[in-house]
Formats: C-alpha cells, structure tokens, sequence
C-alpha cells in the first residue's frame, strides 16, 4: 500500500522515549510495558506496519481502541503476555466491533499516544494481519474515552465493545451523553480486576482524515532520536525536545509534595514543585488525573488540557509517569500546543462537555492556549 512502511527496532526505541514523553504522564509506562511487549512481538516475527492516515482509501473501515483502568493496575507484564497469545482483550473486543459493524476492519488507529496505548494497537494491527494508522486521537494521552479529536469532529464513539481481563464483555450500542460509555466502563473496570480494553470510533477513511491527529507516530519517533541525539552529544535533552515540539520551558525544580488516591479506576494525584535556578522561589502546582491535565505557577494558570504538560528528567530527557513521581525528584516541565484538530474540538458543544475541566476537578476553569498564559503569568 502506498504510503506504508514497516517500524524497524531502532524506530521503535525512539518511539517509545517519545510517547512517553507526549504521554504527558499517561496512557502506560514504556519501559515497564511498551518496551517488553515491543520485545516479545518482534521475537515471534510480528511486524509492526503504519500508513500516513492521507493514503487510507476513503471508504476503509478504521476503528480505534486500547486499553483502560487506572495506570497502577498492572503488576507483572510477563503474565500478561503470556496470556495475549491465548487471550488478548483488545483483539477480542476487535472480533466483537467487526460482528456488530458487520464487515472486516481495514485498520485501527490508536486512541492514545503513550507507552502501552501505542505499542498495543501496533500489536493488534500485527496480529490481525492489518495496518495501523500513522496518528491517534489525541497527540497525546488523556483519562477519559470522549476525551478524543474524533468525537470533537462528529465520530461516534459507539458502538463500544470492552472486555476485561476476566474475559466479561461489554457493550454500549448507543450513548445520548458523550460521556456515559466511558462512565458505565469505569463501573466494569471496577468489576473486573481494573483492566480492560475496548474498540471505539468506527469511521471511514475520509472521516478518518478529517479528524485524526496526523503522523503522531513518526512525531514520537522524531522526538526520541532528539533525545537520544541530544544525550550522546551532552546536548541539554528539554532543548532538543521543544526544537522538534515547540512550546516552552515553563519550569525546573525539585518535587516536595504528591498526593494520590485512585478513583474510580483513574490515578488523582496533585504534585507541588518548588522552583529552582531562575525559577527560585516560584512553585508549581500540577493537576493529574491519569495524565497532567492542569498546572498553576503560585496560583495562576499557565497550561490546560488539552494542551499538554510534559513532565521530562531533566538529565537523560526522559518522559516521567504521572505513577513514578517522588519527593526529591528533579523535573523539567514543557508546556505544548496541543494539535489545531484538538483544540478546534472546542468550538463544538461536544467537544467543550467532552473536555470540559469539571471532569479532572476544576469546575470553574475555562481553557485558554498556553502561549497566552505563559505570556500572562510571565
């Protein structure tokens, strides 16, 4: 197919320093989960195939998917991939969107940019025999499934199949609120041990190309060569990551507060970093639920979901999971744009309920782009 290349181990490396990066402290951590999934496939001479979502033939057949819960829900991944040869939750809600749609499915396009959410639909293309769309939902991760450029551009999230690791199967066939297929799921994922994997979002190939986040895989990969680059040549790493995404440092320092509590299977936590260098005697406050979704410098907004708040290892350049943040821990924060297609998701009345900062605890906060709060707050 034109357009289409296979992901060589080298590609895949980088990949995945770069999702987790755009990850923004989501959607799975890719050395505990990507690298090894990455590993077991390409041993067993699976191939990892992506196409530029601009050479998918307008009446495809695309779906979304990945996996859900809380990102603590994993203990041991070796099980886990031991199981999916027999077992894989996110190929047999594939088997369950394909009867219900009444037709094969021509490729599947990730929901997610992130460490497992990534790497499992390049998994499940692979093991399907099919091709994954070079793009996602989102060009980044996010908490929720509504949460997406797909339905800010009139994509129906349903039907929605989600199997959970027990092997129970659930589906939403219809949804007059955007947000209710994610909330019922929430319930199973309660029910069923806090995994699950889902599909979503069947499109055509036309629909595909007007509301995909374009080419996020090839972005990742771009961005783990920068670090990768940068490091080897004692480059400072945050430098070389905003050359390729833009956007602007907005802070450096150390952690000395984190709180966590899992609700309903998502990951709350609110971290406090006090500022260091020229950002001494500042603090930073930072919002996650699952991912970063909002960030206050002494009190005043500086990024909002969905513009994303990039949490890096200020050393070896590295993305942070929201899971692996500490006290004592130094951090570098990267403020990006998100995509024009996601921001443009809130001009819809879908989109804004969707989105809406109520649904990470900040009722009362309306988004505003990042560069004019980075110019506000100086």
């Amino acid at each position: 197919m034109v357009g289409e290349r296979i992901l060589e181990r080298d590609e895949l490396e980088s990949m995945l320093i770069g999702v987790g990066i755009l990850g923004t402290g989501g959607g799975g951590d890719p050395e505990f989960f990507g690298k090894p999934l990455i590993e077991w496939d390409l041993e067993r001479g699976r191939e990892y195939r992506i196409v530029d979502p601009v050479n998918v033939r307008d009446n495809s057949l695309v779906v979304s998917g990945g996996y859900a819960g809380s990102v603590k829900a994993y203990r041991s991944i070796g099980d886990a991939l031991k199981r999916w040869e027999t077992k894989f939750e996110l190929l047999e809600a594939f088997k369950v969107m394909e009867s219900l749609l009444g037709r094969e499915v021509d490729h599947v396009v990730p929901f997610e940019l992130g460490g497992a959410n990534t790497p499992v639909i390049l998994s499940l293309a692979s093991r399907v025999g099919i091709t994954a769309i070079d793009g996602d939902g989102l060009g980044r991760a996010a908490p929720e499934t509504h949460m997406s450029s797909f339905l800010g551009h009139g994509i129906s999230i349903t039907p929605m199949p989600f199997v959970d690791r027990y092997g129970n199967v659930l589906i939403v066939k219809e949804a007059s609120d955007p947000t209710y297929p994610d909330e019922i799921m929430r319930l199973a994922l309660q029910l069923g041990g806090g995994v699950g994997a889902n599909n979503h979002y069947p499109m055509s190939g036309r629909e595909l190309k007007e509301s995909v986040i374009p080419n996020t895989i090839s972005l990742s990969i771009r961005v783990g060569d920068s670090v990768r680059e940068a490091v080897e040549s004692k480059r400072d790493p945050i430098e070389a990551v905003l050359e390729v995404l833009g956007g602007f440092e907005i802070f450096r320092g150390v952690v000395k507060e984190i709180r966590v509590e899992d609700v309903k299977a998502h990951y709350h936590a609110r971290s406090v970093i006090r500022g260091e260098g020229q950002y001494s005697g500042r603090n930073l406050e930072i919002i996650f639920k699952n991912e970063a979704m909002a960030a206050f410098i002494d009190g005043e907004a500086v990024v909002i979901f969905p513009d994303l708040i990039c949490l890096l290892n200020p050393e070896n350049g590295r993305g942070i999971m929201t899971t692996d943040i500490r006290c004592g821990m130094k951090v570098a924060v990267l403020g990006v744009p998100a995509h024009k297609r996601l921001r443009e998701c809130l001009r819809t009345d879908l989109g804004k309920e969707a989105f809406d900062p109520k649904r990470f605890g900040l009722p009362g906060i309306t988004y505003e782009p990042v560069e004019d709060l980075i110019e506000r707050v100086g």
